[in-house]
C-alpha cells in the first residue's frame, strides 16, 4: 500500500467525522461513480423487468437484495478515486471479473444481512484476502467501528426511506386527478399496480443517488480505522516531509 500516493489527507477522525469524509470523496468522484453504476444496474434494471412479471413486489425485493453487489463497483471507482484516479467505464469492464464475480454468492447472500457492510465491504473487496480467512481481519477493523457502522446504516436508511415517500408523493402530484388509480383495488383489498410500479420506480431512483453516499460513509470509516490500526497518517506524514 503506497500510502503518500493516497489523495486524501490521512489522520485521526471520528467515525461520523470520516463518514462526512466519505460524502465529500463522493461528491468529487461523481462524474465516475454514476455512470459505472449505471452500467452495472443495467443487468439488475433486466432482472427487475422480469420479475415484475411474476409479482409486481418481486421487483422491490431484487433491488433490496442487489444492492451489496452494485456495492462493489461503487467501492471500486471510489477506492480508485482515493488515490487521485479517475474511472472510465472501460476501466470498470476491464476490472468485471475483480469488481462483479469474485465473492459472487457470499455477496448475494450474507453480505446482504450484514448490518456494517459498508465497512467491512472493503475487507474483502480491496484486501485481497481468501474469503475463508478474511473473518479475522473483518472482526479486527470492525472492533470499536460497529456501533458507528450500524448508526450510519440506520440513518441512511432513515434518509432512504424518507427520499422514497417524497419521490412518491412527488409522481402523484404531478398525475392528473383523472388518471390517478385508487391505491386499493375495489373487491380484493390489494394495491394497484400503478401504485406499485411507482413505489418500484421510486425506490430505484432513491437506491442509484443514495447508495454511493452510503457506500462512501463506511469507506472513509474503513480507512479511519486502517490508519489507526497501521498509523497510516504518520507515515503519510513522513513521506511526504522526505520526500
Amino acid at each position: 500500500m503506497q500510502v503518500d500516493a493516497f489523495a486524501v489527507r490521512l489522520r485521526p477522525r471520528a467515525p461520523f467525522e470520516a463518514a462526512d469524509l466519505g460524502t465529500r470523496l463522493c461528491q468529487s468522484a461523481a462524474r465516475d461513480v454514476y455512470p459505472c453504476l449505471l452500467l452495472a444496474g443495467l443487468p439488475v434494471a433486466m432482472v427487475v423487468t422480469a420479475a415484475a412479471q411474476w409479482s409486481v413486489w418481486l421487483g422491490l425485493a431484487v433491488i433490496w437484495w442487489a444492492k451489496p453487489w452494485l456495492d462493489r463497483t461503487i467501492l471500486f471507482v471510489l477506492s480508485r478515486a482515493a488515490f487521485g484516479q479517475r474511472t472510465s467505464l472501460l476501466d470498470l469492464w476491464r476490472h468485471q471479473r475483480q469488481v462483479w464475480w469474485t465473492h459472487l454468492i457470499h455477496t448475494w447472500t450474507l453480505r446482504r444481512l450484514s448490518p456494517w457492510r459498508s465497512l467491512t465491504q472493503p475487507v474483502y473487496q480491496l484486501e485481497g484476502l481468501p474469503l475463508l480467512k478474511a473473518g479475522s481481519r473483518v472482526r479486527q477493523v470492525r472492533r470499536r467501528r460497529a456501533g458507528s457502522a450500524l448508526l450510519v446504516t440506520w440513518a441512511y436508511l432513515t434518509v432512504e426511506s424518507c427520499l422514497v415517500f417524497g419521490v412518491i408523493a412527488l409522481v402523484l402530484l404531478l398525475t392528473p386527478q383523472a388518471e390517478v388509480p385508487a391505491l386499493f383495488e375495489i373487491g380484493d383489498g390489494t394495491f394497484s399496480t400503478f401504485f406499485v410500479h411507482t413505489v418500484t420506480f421510486a425506490y430505484a431512483v432513491v437506491v442509484i443517488f443514495l447508495e454511493p453516499f452510503y457506500v462512501a460513509s463506511g469507506f472513509a470509516i474503513y480507512l479511519g480505522r486502517r490508519a489507526e490500526l497501521e498509523a497510516w497518517d504518520i507515515e503519510q506524514e513522513f513521506r511526504r516531509a522526505f520526500a
